[in-house]
């Protein structure tokens, strides 16, 4: 099957054309686990899948590395949107892509006609505990106390397609981020596990992330994690509505307008071929 290896500042991901093939959206997992390996193929966070919709302009199915299907993720919405713009199978600088968490309108920054970057609506999110998913009683789950090792974390959660926890942190540190982000993915306040965000406020118009992603672990940046980010961060007060968030692999910026935010960042290509999986 032909693929395109592409990354949203590191986040990297397999893109394929499986508008005429005969496999179910939900059939993916397996193909995902082993595209996604990164010692016996080519090797990414995620798998993008392009597929044909009813209802918008396109279709995006997106798979962790781990074979699980996720609702959303935004690092893998600007590469699936430079993949179908590049191939012509969308020839518009302004369209509609349809997600499990609803359709998704994107513009794209074209110099030359080559795409500069790409500006999504992410959507407005939920802080309500219950949508997240998150075992509570109280409606919102923001800086709350959980038990984690030998810590005792103060967290928020937001759903942002995917569910999001923050851990705001006075400096980042790679040891943590691992250790206790794949405790706190696996909490049992989380039904769903969670993605965890450790963020580091600079000031009101930047902050730094690092993020241990719910299905594939660390990775250099995460999309809706940035965004969700920001949202918390926003809603406690720490920063305005446009932000710069910079990840290991880049920076990426998030405006909050009307309810809704956007994320506007840049998509490269590695390579193409043939992968035989």
């Amino acid at each position: 099957m032909r693929f395109w290896k592409l990354h949203g500042i590191g986040n990297d991901f397999v893109a394929i054309d499986g508008r005429e093939d005969n496999i179910d959206n939900n059939d993916y997992g397996d193909y995902a686990r082993r595209a996604c390996h990164r010692k016996f193929s080519v090797g990414a966070d995620g798998l993008l899948v392009v597929k044909n919709s009813d209802i918008a302009d396109i279709e995006m199915v997106y798979y962790n590395s781990d074979g699980s299907r996720a609702a959303m993720c935004g690092n893998g919405l600007r590469c699936f949107v430079k993949f179908v713009y590049d191939n012509k199978i969308i020839e518009k600088d302004e369209f509609d892509v349809y997600t499990l968490d609803g359709i998704k309108r994107v513009k794209l920054n074209l110099k030359d006609n080559e795409i500069q970057t790409i500006k999504v609506n992410m959507g407005k999110g939920s802080f309500l505990a219950k949508d997240v998913p998150v075992n509570t009683e109280i409606d919102k789950f923001i800086e709350q106390k959980i038990n984690v090792l030998d810590r005792e974390y103060t967290v928020s959660s937001i759903l942002m397609g995917v569910p999001h926890t923050i851990v705001f942190v006075d400096e980042l540190n790679m040891d943590e981020v691992c250790k206790y982000g794949a405790e706190i993915e696996n909490h049992e306040m989380f039904p769903q596990k969670t993605n965890v965000n450790f963020v580091q406020i600079i000031d009101d118009k930047n902050i730094l992330v690092k993020t241990f992603e719910r299905g594939c672990g660390y990775t250099f940046g995460c999309g809706t994690g940035m965004t969700a980010s920001v949202m918390v961060s926003n809603y406690l007060g720490k920063v305005g509505k446009s932000v710069n968030v910079t990840s290991e692999g880049g920076s990426v910026q998030i405006d909050l307008e009307d309810g809704f935010a956007y994320m506007t960042g840049p998509a490269v290509k590695i390579c193409e071929g043939n992968l035989e999986v």
